[in-house]
C-alpha cells in the first residue's frame, strides 16, 4: 500500500519551491550579470517584482502555515530563519530595486566612478544576502 501525501508535506515541498524560485539566483548574479549592462539591471529589478517578491511572500505564508499546524514557533530553527525572510524581502524592496534601477541609470550614461562604487556595494550585499540564505537553510534542516 501506497502510504498517502499528507497536506503539511505538499506545504513542506510548496515552501522549499518558493525559497528556490526566491533566492537561488541571487547565488548567480554576481556571477552572470555582467557590469555596465543596463538591461541586465532593469532584469534583476523586474525579477525583484515579479519572482522574488511573490515567491518570498509564498515561502513566508507557507512557513506560518507549518509553524502554526506543528506547533514550532518557539524553535530557533523556526525564528531565525524567519527573521532572515523578513530581512531577505526587506532588503529586496529597500536596497536592491531602488539600487539596481540606479545602477541601470549609471550604465546608459556610461557608468563611470559612481556606478563602480555602487555595483561594488550591490555585490557585496547580494554575497551577505545569499549567505544569510545559506544559514536560513542549515537552521531549517539541521534544526540546531
Amino acid at each position: 500500500m501506497v502510504p498517502a501525501v499528507l497536506f503539511y508535506d505538499v506545504v513542506v515541498s510548496v515552501h522549499v519551491m518558493a525559497v528556490v524560485a526566491a533566492f537561488g539566483g541571487w547565488f548567480a548574479y554576481p556571477l552572470v550579470v555582467p557590469r555596465g549592462d543596463a538591461a541586465a539591471h532593469r532584469a534583476q529589478v523586474r525579477l525583484a517584482r515579479m519572482v522574488v517578491t511573490p515567491a518570498g511572500t509564498l515561502a513566508f505564508l507557507a512557513g506560518v502555515y507549518l509553524a502554526s499546524d506543528r506547533d514550532y514557533w518557539d524553535e530557533s530553527w523556526v525564528g531565525i530563519p524567519l527573521l532572515i525572510l523578513v530581512v531577505l524581502m526587506g532588503i529586496t524592496g529597500a536596497y536592491f530595486i531602488p539600487r539596481q534601477k540606479r545602477l541601470a541609470e549609471l550604465a546608459e550614461t556610461g557608468g563611470g566612478p559612481e556606478y563602480s562604487k555602487l555595483a561594488d556595494q550591490v555585490r557585496t550585499v547580494s554575497l551577505v544576502a545569499a549567505a544569510l540564505v545559506l544559514v536560513a537553510i542549515f537552521f531549517m534542516v539541521a534544526k540546531p
